[in-house]
């Protein structure tokens, strides 16, 4: 199966996976490199979200600034290139 491109990935996928790798780490049964990989993995999405959570607060904050503190929708791009 191939991989999507991390800005495909949504916030709620992420957390499903990280929730399932927690799972599979708890149970403690793992080889040495299953649970290495798995933690490997739970770290880079952990990073993924994270950054989804940055950049959907630091929208917000624009959006309201804009507004006077009023809540305003307003079209924006994902794309880092702005």
């Amino acid at each position: 199966m191939k991989e999507k491109p991390e800005d495909e990935i949504k916030f709620e996928h992420g957390l499903d996976r990280l929730e399932k790798i927690v799972q599979e780490l708890e149970k403690g049964d793992l080889p040495l490199d299953r649970a290495l990989q798995l933690f490997e993995e739970g770290m880079q999405v952990s990073t993924r979200c994270r950054r989804q959570l940055e950049e959907a607060e630091n929208k917000i904050e624009m959006l309201m600034k804009k507004n006077d503190g009023k809540i305003a929708a307003e079209p924006f791009s994902l794309d880092d290139d702005k």
